[in-house]
């Protein structure tokens, strides 16, 4: 047995006898070890470390759900550590009965759950390196390498002014350390803290959210190389032999990081093939290498923490394949479990009744919190500024630039465990971080919103807009190589001619996993054999090649999150003022007619383009056989290829019908034009009064009086639909005849021809004709396109 005392107070009047056992008993054998004291369960470690992690769990969760609640934005990392406040000295550790229970229960005593927190955050470290793009440091703009370094140097230097101004010579050697290091944790800018805000914002891969991304890559390295560099032990300065050592220790580290483990990393990556995952082999080996790098850098008095994140930063290439693996692994677990515990026994260490101990040290770090805070502001906000970004997006940087989260927790974590800062600074440090971490993105939220401003529609971008041979330029977007086909095969029934030709650009979607910061890559014509891109490029290549003189194609790729990816599109819809996106639909039809795969981040995206984008979109429900005849005509002058537009009214209908007018340019292929009138409309369709009917004829006449001329062979056919179910019965027979359907989306727009419709949709963005031909039930191998004419919201724009 071992007994120490334990102070009952901050002056340790009373102190508690506390006997522990060694060695400690670990697993217990139930309630049946003792049934008349149930509670002894609680004298072994392992149940006392669930216990902990339960509870920290549910009071995270619980108090973030009633956060949520208020509907002001406030990220997770605010509920973790007011659960940490809650669980610590300053609410229940500090009523009695629970005081009580943790003393001779040691149910939060924090040895053991301090343990496996800070593995946790190991873990998180080393991911944070993976996900981190060492290039983007030095491949960032002017204005984010500007920002990046005055974010970072403009907060340290007000800081070091404020230690000179309140500085007293009597001051000890440790508190000038104290005061050096609580300023330099001050002025850090954190990448994976932004990412992070960004993210939980729906900004991330927002032009505000990128250059955000590259000055805080910039920042961070900067503070990091001093910050790493400043903050030394205390005994290093005792002994000149040690210190060099240790500098050398770390120097032969990253020698060996850069010239024996990266090459080892690269050599996994050449060992998988194209395609395929990881080996389960490779990923235990990297991680007991992060494990033994941590171990390695404890050698030479470093943090582990500072080796495992060296390791991933230095020695893995982020993204796929390794990258991403890693991150695919692991990230759950880590960010969904260990780093909430981290950030919870953090906050549990804060004990507001040591603020009375050392009032010059709290007076202090209020006051230098504060400056730095203005000081990180403005010296971000000048330069985004004068750089001509509007004041509002400008504000919005500079306050994203002032976040703090977990890396700047696991900082001050780090000084405390050292003894360089005392409980009086840790504690009002911590209460800063959470009034920061539940203000910014408050603020940001309200200032900042790409959407109601970036993708107003104030410029006609649609295809019946187009000047008469005029270009045609189309934005396709391509997830997998199946889409490239369907895609590809289409675009060659489009009908580019040397008066109109087609300037087509492909964007290449993928989700961003194993990094930190999106990804926008341009390619070239001639794309380097072997990359991962090579597939899609050469396909498109091929098109180009195929039609040369009538197709312009540019290849381009976009790594973002799902949930955020129609951000890319729009943006690139925008800066490339394309008159039609086309979109694959989330489904994937097998040769017999079933559904081969559903991808519904897929749906996901295609919903929020079509809410949001600054042209006219289509979205093309390929069922094999579709593709294959029109990539068939693109090299044969005798085949024929069927289309079918079926006409009811409205702008939807009417881009659609443009649209199949310009493919009937091509002699392959036959138009049919079917519209769906009422009993009323039948035979009198030249006496419609409403602007719309007028707007519909207009775009008809051609199509009723002119079978040949301009356009190629186009049948027009007047069926007379009363209600739904007769159009659904028609639709039905229709699709059989036909290999591409072309229909308006025509989304909440009410008529007699589609009523019932909508009751039994499956997919709404669809419409209700889409939906129907877009149906299991529907057993055909005819291809849908379904458009929708781009979207006029009159709203005034932002004149900042």
């Amino acid at each position: 047995m071992h007994s120490q005392e334990a102070p009952d107070d901050i002056h340790g009047n009373d102190t508690t006898k506390v006997c522990v056992t060694f060695p400690p008993k670990i697993n217990s054998g139930g309630i049946w070890d003792n049934i008349t004291s149930p509670s002894e369960i609680l004298s072994y470690s392992l149940p006392f470390l669930e216990l902990q992690m339960l509870l920290a769990f549910f009071i995270t969760h619980l108090l973030h759900l009633f956060l949520n609640r208020l509907g002001l934005g406030i990220p997770i990392l605010a509920s973790q550590i007011i659960a940490g406040l809650m669980l610590g000295p300053m609410m229940l550790g500090n009523v009695e009965a629970f005081k009580a229970i943790s003393v001779h229960a040691n149910i939060f005593l924090l040895e053991v759950i301090d343990t496996a927190a800070v593995f946790g955050f190991a873990l998180f470290m080393f991911l944070m390196g993976v996900k981190m793009d060492v290039k983007g440091a030095f491949s960032s703009g002017k204005t984010a390498k500007m920002i990046g370094i005055l974010s970072f140097l403009t907060p340290f230097i007000f800081g070091l002014i404020v230690n000179g101004l309140m500085g007293d010579k009597n001051l000890s050697n440790e508190a000038k350390v104290e005061r050096v290091a609580i300023t330099l944790s001050e002025s850090m800018t954190s990448v994976s803290v932004i990412a992070c805000l960004l993210s939980e914002l729906k900004i991330l891969n927002s032009e505000l959210g990128r250059l955000a991304l590259s000055s805080a890559i910039v920042g961070d390295f900067s503070s990091l190389i001093i910050f790493f560099g400043i903050s030394l032990p205390k005994r290093w300065s005792n002994s000149i032999i040690a210190a060099s050592m240790n500098i050398g220790g770390l120097i032969l580290f990253v020698i060996v990081l850069v010239f024996v483990l990266r090459p080892f990393m690269f050599w996994i990556i050449k060992r998988t093939p194209p395609g395929k995952p990881i080996e389960e082999k490779y990923i235990y080996i990297v991680l007991l290498l992060a494990f033994g790098c941590a171990l390695y850098a404890h050698f030479f008095d470093r943090s582990p923490i500072f080796g495992a994140f060296l390791f991933g930063l230095i020695a893995v290439p982020a993204g796929p394949p390794l990258g991403s693996a890693l991150v695919d692994k692991l990230e759950c677990f880590v960010s969904g479990g260990m780093l909430s515990l981290f950030v919870t026994t953090a906050s549990m260490r804060v004990d507001p009744m040591r603020l009375s101990a050392d009032p010059a040290e709290v007076h202090f770090c209020a006051t230098i919190g504060v400056v730095t805070f203005l000081a990180k502001f403005i010296g971000t906000f000048i330069p985004s500024f004068c750089s001509k970004m509007p004041l509002k997006d400008s504000l919005a940087l500079a306050l994203i630039m002032t976040s703090k989260g977990i890396v700047e927790l696991s900082v001050l974590s780090n000084l405390k465990d050292s003894k360089v800062i005392q409980d009086a600074t840790y504690c009002v440090l911590i209460l800063g971080t959470l009034l920061n971490s539940i203000v910014v993105p408050i603020l940001v939220k309200f200032l900042y919103d790409p959407i109601s401003r970036k993708y107003v529609g104030y410029q006609k971008r649609t295809i019946m807009h187009l000047e008469p041979n005029s270009e045609l330029r189309i934005l396709a977007c391509v997830h997998k190589p199946e889409n490239a086909i369907a895609l590809i095969g289409f675009l060659n029934a489009t009908c580019p001619t040397e008066e109109s030709p087609n300037v087509v650009y492909v964007l290449h979607l993928m989700e961003l996993i194993g990094r930190d910061t999106p990804l926008f890559i341009t390619h070239q014509k001639e794309m380097i054999a072997g990359s991962s891109y090579e597939n899609f490029i050469m396909a498109f290549n091929q098109y180009e090649q195929n039609n040369f003189g009538l197709v312009t194609m540019n290849a381009f790729t976009a790594i973002s999150p799902p949930d955020m990816m129609h951000e890319d599109v729009c943006t690139m819809a925008l800066d490339k003022q394309t008159s039609l996106i086309l979109l694959p639909f989330h489904r994937k039809w097998s040769i017999g007619g079933s559904i081969e795969t559903e991808n519904n981040a897929i749906r996901m995206l295609n919903c929020n383009v079509l809410e949001t984008c600054p042209c006219s979109i289509g979205i093309l429900i390929d069922r094999d056989n579709a593709s294959t005849i029109m990539l068939t005509n693109s090299q044969s002058r005798s085949s024929c290829y069927n289309v079918c537009m079926i006409f009811i009214g409205g702008k939807d209908d009417r881009e659609a019908l443009t649209l199949a007018k310009r493919m009937s340019k091509d002699t392959r292929l036959s138009l049919t034009v079917t519209r769906f009138v009422s009993g009323e409309e039948a035979g009198d369709n030249n006496l419609m009064l409403d602007w719309e009917g007028m707007l519909d004829d207009q775009v008809l006449k051609d199509v009723k009086h002119s079978q040949t001329g301009e356009y190629g062979e186009i049948t027009y056919i007047e069926e007379i639909v009363r209600d739904g179910p007769q159009a659904a019965k028609l639709v039905k027979s229709i699709a059989c005849g036909y290999d591409l359907v072309i229909v308006g989306r025509r989304y909440g727009v009410q008529s007699v021809q589609t009523q019932g419709l909508s009751e039994w949709s499956e997919f709404p963005e669809l419409g209700g004709i889409g939906d129907l031909l877009a149906s299991t039930d529907l057993q055909t191998t005819t291809s849908v396109l379904v458009v929708q004419q781009q979207h006029y919201v009159d709203v005034d724009v932002d004149k900042n």
